[in-house]
């Protein structure tokens, strides 16, 4: 069984690598319906729709191309490789819609971004 360093990990915005990226995060989800009947003891469910979204962090970097595509309203292809950008290795892709886009800074500290998508259709599991 395989393990991953969150080192090697990449996030782009179509093919536009996002600078300065400190973490991430991709979830799916899938909605489930109720399909219990009098006389079942035990409740049972029905998958049905299905999505995703994603978000992260970055060191703010104001002309990074990456960066500036993250602008909240947008439509973007999100690519994430978690495992690196290597032949063979497995990544994740889909359309979304850019939701949030905040900076933060203190006094002490570097400034970071974070940004948050949701996913718009299916996200695809594919292959470097």
């Amino acid at each position: 069984m395989a393990t991953h360093l969150g080192k090697e990990g990449y996030l782009k915005v179509s093919t536009t690598t996002v600078a300065e990226i400190r973490d991430y995060s991709l979830s799916q989800t899938a909605a489930q319906v109720d399909d219990t009947v009098i006389g079942d003891e035990w409740t049972t469910s029905k998958t049905t729709l299905k999505s995703w979204s994603a978000s992260g962090s970055v060191f703010w970097d104001e002309v990074d191309a990456g960066q500036l595509a993250l602008t909240i309203g947008s439509s973007v292809t999100l690519n994430l490789y978690p495992e690196g950008i290597e032949s063979a290795d497995t990544y994740y892709s889909g359309s979304a819609n850019v939701t949030q886009f905040d900076i933060t800074g203190r006094h002490d500290s570097m400034v970071e971004a974070s940004f948050s998508v949701q996913g718009n259709g299916q996200i695809s599991t594919l292959t470097v």
